[in-house]
């Protein structure tokens, strides 16, 4: 899959781009075209359930503002009834909506207008991340990692509660939890998880690692007004506080 140093093989990666603009939808599929990828195309909800049962998607370009059933009810869709990788692209008075899209599970966002270059970007780097090496330890290796209760199966992106059941966790959450277990009782700052996230450092006013901190506390926590296991640390970032052992 992509790297950062080399230009990526990615002949197998179909991306799937949602937008009403018939001339977004064009220019976007030129330029992922001819940097490698498959690209289909989709103007509202009712073609991207279409293509989501006609091929194999490995990442959809979401837009917020769609006719009839907009992006972030389409998103919602996301959690309970499909498995892809999500990046949102919303427009310049959409920030609300963009960090709700966070919230809901998406990968990634950008706004609208955007740079093509800078697209490419955050599809290589969500496609790094999830691609055929995404079971490569990042510092804490393969297997099935346990802490407080909870096992972290690696190899099958799979996490099992306190009850033995399963939690069920976007790609971001289980990324995200498996930088931080990876590096127990050590500062990660914002620009480490970011640039593990995401491939890029945080901005200024970028809230995603803390809308996906907030999430997967919800998630992992006993009581996430309380957090116990995901600790804030100020001014600098977030540190996993509990031992983790390998099984």
């Amino acid at each position: 899959m992509p790297s950062s140093h080399a230009a990526p093989d990615t002949s197998q990666a179909h991306v799937l781009v949602v937008d009403d603009d018939p001339e977004i939808c064009g220019l976007i599929s030129r330029y992922l075209g001819a940097n490698g990828y498959r690209v289909s195309t989709a103007g509202d909800g009712a073609q991207l359930r279409v293509a989501m049962h006609e091929h194999q998607l490995d990442l959809i370009l979401l837009d917020l503002g769609l006719p009839g059933e907009d992006g972030l009810s389409l998103l919602r869709r996301f959690q309970n009834e499909w498995r892809c990788p999500v990046i949102v692209v919303s427009g310049r008075g959409e920030s609300v909506e963009r960090v709700v899209g966070l919230e809901m599970g998406a990968d990634d966002y950008i706004s609208k207008p955007f740079d093509l270059r800078e697209l490419l970007a955050r599809v290589r780097s969500v496609l790094r991340r999830l691609g055929p090496d995404r079971t490569e330890p990042l510092s804490s290796g393969n297997g099935t990692l346990e802490f407080s209760g909870l096992q972290l199966d690696v190899l099958a992106r799979r996490l099992v509660g306190r009850d033995g059941h399963d939690i069920t966790l976007t790609s971001g959450e289980f990324d995200l939890l498996h930088a931080l277990i990876g590096r127990p009782n050590q500062v990660h700052t914002r620009d480490q998880l970011m640039n593990s996230l995401h491939g890029r450092d945080a901005g200024p006013f970028d809230r995603a690692v803390d809308v996906q901190v907030g999430r997967l506390r919800r998630k992992i926590e006993v009581d996430p007004g309380n957090p116990q296991l995901i600790k804030s640390v100020r001014g600098a970032g977030y540190l996993f506080s509990v031992p983790v052992r390998k099984l």
